[in-house]
């Protein structure tokens, strides 16, 4: 990591230079450098002069000139061709510049990783407190988890269009959680409307969209305050997205407060709904239901258990419609027209769903 991070800093520098510049490690091998012919060389100066004593020092380096100027963490050491005053000052300020920039982005990695390893559970609950303040955490902050759920390959990283999607490193992460799951943890305004948090999903499928040609399945969490209650927003967004896959498959983003019964029947153990189902079709399994059949008492539920309304949008008589309906009270005992019924019914239809999908459950 430091080696891509100082090239990509020096690649920057290589224009306001004029002259070479570079990073040696330990061991005297430049690690990066302007010229790019020199990176893996050994650098001769620096094993004979005791460079690293924490001192800018200027020495003859491969039968040049050369200023080093360490690092203030005594692995890395710069080196800048020349023996001027200026050579000392280019130095002084690129090591400073450069060990700002380490700095940080050991900052900011360590915090992902604390933060991965909070929402994954692999870390004991009273040392999460104590990371926090190691790393200055903000654990008053607002924040919910997204969870991406990518369904196809890309030959380009979703990750990496996602994390620049939110470049603000020190209040948003993304994580690899593995192969097809991506786990963002955005910082958030307290009370934060949930209609907001969808809107950003949908902004997120939106760039997918215009990136890869597909959306992903996001499924949200609750807003939590503190960083141990990340780990609880996580496990909602997990199970939304299951949730999800069960009882709304054509939907593409999925929020855990927004799972109504749902949330309820994939809690209950499946003895519980084998026994409920038996209850409510005494006459018939609900597998006597033909598609057609489903399909009506589907379109009925959309309609609000209007009789005129259901019969328009399926182009069908009411009388027909009408007909269908007694046939199911026929079979099951269940007048759809009757809110009780209706509602029972639905129930059944959401268990019938949930015991035959086989979910995982976290």
């Amino acid at each position: 990591m430091p080696n891509r991070l100082f090239q990509e800093i020096i690649n920057q520098m290589r224009d306001a230079v004029d002259r070479t510049i570079g990073v040696v490690d330990e061991s005297g091998i430049v690690i990066t450098c302007s010229e790019l012919g020199m990176i893996g060389e050994t650098r001769r100066g620096i094993l004979t002069a005791g460079v690293f004593n924490g001192t800018p020092q200027t020495c003859v380096d491969n039968a040049t000139y050369t200023v080093f100027n360490v690092l203030v963490r005594p692995e890395y050491a710069v080196f800048v061709d020349g023996t001027d005053e200026l050579s000392h000052r280019y130095s002084q300020l690129i090591a400073i510049a450069l060990d700002k920039i380490k700095q940080n982005n050991d900052e900011k990695f360590d915090r992902a990783n604390f933060v991965k390893n909070v929402i994954l559970d692999n870390i004991l609950p009273g040392d999460i407190y104590i990371k926090s303040r190691e790393l200055q955490f903000n654990n008053d902050a607002a924040r919910v988890v997204f969870l991406i759920r990518v369904t196809q390959e890309t030959e380009v990283s979703v990750f990496d269009v996602i994390q620049n999607f939110f470049p603000d490193k020190n209040k948003d992460f993304v994580i690899n959680i593995n192969e097809s799951d991506i786990a963002l943890v955005k910082e958030v305004r307290p009370n934060v409307d949930r209609n907001d948090l969808e809107k950003l999903a949908r902004s997120i499928n939106d760039t997918l969209l215009a990136e890869f040609y597909f959306n992903a399945l996001i499924g949200i969490g609750t807003c939590v305050t503190g960083v141990k209650e990340l780990a609880y927003s996580f496990k909602e967004a997990q199970v939304a997205l299951e949730i999800g896959k069960v009882f709304d498959t054509e939907r593409t983003i999925v929020s855990y407060e927004n799972l109504g019964i749902a949330r309820l029947i994939y809690q209950l153990p499946t003895t519980f709904c084998d026994m409920f189902l038996k209850e409510v079709f005494k006459k018939g399994s609900i597998d006597s239901l033909d598609q057609e059949t489903l399909f009506t008492i589907q379109k009925f539920f959309e309609n609000n258990l209007n009789v005129s309304e259901t019969s328009r949008k399926l182009f069908i008589h009411r009388n027909t419609l009408v007909y269908r309906l007694e046939k199911i009270k026929k079979l099951t005992g269940l007048d759809l027209r009757e809110f009780d019924d209706a509602t029972v019914f639905k129930v059944a239809l959401m268990v019938n769903k949930y015991l035959t999908s086989s979910p995982v459950k976290y």
